[in-house]
């Protein structure tokens, strides 16, 4: 009966884990050869896992991903300007502690959009809460929600997000009017937050997306300088995916 009331109240509780983790030691043989100290550990460690594991996988759904992607899955044959123990430096997440940004550049194709989500995953691994967006639909999503009236709410969640990934970046010129919108967002985020930007152009090439030389110069040099840089190049996995199926 004393057992059966612990059960409820763990459940009243929410702590689902350890209540499971409760009836299991009393149906193991013996169970009371462990100390209480460890018994009450092993009921903690279960219930932090599974809440771990609940926020982990919260972090990932909100993220939005483009892939479901791992960092263990990432293919590095026939890659140049980037290396395994170079991701996994970057999943260790000091850049993050640094509110540094990574910037990837490289060819259509080679899997820029694939790797940025395994280290956005990396980041939710570690609790860290991500955005991923392209640039194309950042700019829809703000004209949306200016009409909307949820402009500056999004503006806010954009601007303050521990890790923010922008892909696609650099398909085409800014207007002067996104010029000024992505300042204001580099400017928030600033010695901040930790941005990754993925996109086909070089770095050397950024400058010439923006109308006004100034504007994009203040822009740059809160992007480029405090930055990780990887300019991959590789053959396509489009292609090498396309050459690998018989059909």
């Amino acid at each position: 009966m004393l057992n059966k009331t612990t059960i409820n109240q763990l459940h009243d509780l929410h702590l689902s884990a350890m209540a499971a983790a409760f009836i299991e030691q009393q149906e193991q043989p013996g169970p009371d050869t462990l100390p209480f100290d460890e018994r009450l550990a092993l009921l903690v460690e279960a219930e932090w896992l599974a809440k771990r594991s609940k926020r982990i996988n919260r972090l990932v759904t909100q993220a939005g991903f483009r892939f479901p992607a791992v960092i263990e899955d990432i293919d590095y044959q026939g890659k140049h300007g980037i290396s395994k123990p170079d991701v996994q430096r970057l999943c260790e997440g000091s850049y993050l502690r640094n509110k540094q940004n990574i910037l990837i550049t490289g060819p259509t194709g080679v899997g820029k959009t694939y790797l940025v989500s395994a280290i956005g995953r990396a980041a939710c691994y570690q609790g860290t809460p991500v955005t991923y967006i392209r640039v194309p639909d950042f700019f829809v999503q703000l004209s949306d929600a200016q009409m909307e009236g949820r402009f500056t709410l999004l503006r806010n969640r954009l601007a303050t997000v521990p890790l923010l990934i922008l892909d696609d970046w650099g398909l085409r010129k800014f207007t002067l009017e996104e010029s000024h919108e992505i300042m204001e967002l580099f400017e928030r985020r600033y010695d901040a937050a930790s941005t990754i930007i993925s996109g086909q152009l070089p770095c050397s090439a950024w400058h010439g997306l923006f109308p006004d030389p100034t504007l994009a110069d203040a822009i740059l040099d809160r992007v480029v300088h405090n930055a990780h840089k990887f300019n991959i190049s590789g053959d396509s996995m489009r292609k090498t995916l396309a050459d690998r199926d018989p059909d």
